[in-house]
This record gives structure tokens, sequence and C-alpha cells, in this order.
């Protein structure tokens, strides 16, 4: 299963995140500031990025020095506890996204 996961097209969980946040009235520049504060991405690079999440987070510019911060659950797995490296780093990125769509303030967000 983890690898299926690895070879999902950024581009398409892009596409996901975008629609989410919209409907839940937050807006791509938001998006884009809580997926760049975790990988470094600029906005520019994140709408143009084309390979995987193996990619996506292998070629990341710089992963934030506060990632430990990032605690809860997603999918029914506490983040924190994710052993798999890559995947840890994937169910990060969906948590922020959850919390991005769940309307709490992007200070709290990026761990600020």
């Amino acid at each position: 299963m983890s690898e299926r996961v690895f070879t999902y097209p950024f581009a398409d969980i892009w596409k996901l995140y975008v629609a989410k946040v919209e409907r839940k009235g937050r807006t791509v520049a938001e998006l884009e500031q809580v997926v760049g504060w975790l990988t470094g991405y600029s906005p520019a690079q994140l709408h143009t990025f084309e390979g995987d999440l193996r990619v996506f987070f292998t070629g990341a510019p710089a992963l934030n020095s506060n990632v430990g911060l990032i605690r809860g659950v997603v999918c029914g797995i506490r983040v924190e506890d994710i052993e798999d490296p890559l995947m840890q780093q994937i169910r990060w990125m969906d948590k922020l996204v959850d919390e991005l769509a769940r309307g709490r303030k992007l200070a709290g967000i990026l761990r600020a």
C-alpha cells in the first residue's frame, strides 16, 4: 500500500488539496503557505511540480525544522508514530491541510 501512495503524482494530490480547502472557504494562497512552510517549495514550484510524492519530498528544498511539532491523527494513525520517514512526511502534509480546511488559524498550523 505504501509504495502505491508514494507513486501518486503530486499534481493530482495538489488538485485535491485545492478543492478541499476552497470548499471549506480557505484560499490557495493559504494552502501554498502551509505546504511551502513544510517543504520549502515556492508557490510557483508547487503549481508546476512534475513528479510523484516520493520525488516531491526527496527533492524538497528544506523540510521545516519544526516538523516534530506536528502531532495528531490522520486516517486513524498518529502522525508522530509513523515509522516510515516518507509516509510520515506525506501524513504531515495531510495533517496540515486538514487543519487548514478545518479553519485553524495559520499561526497555529505553522507552529508559530
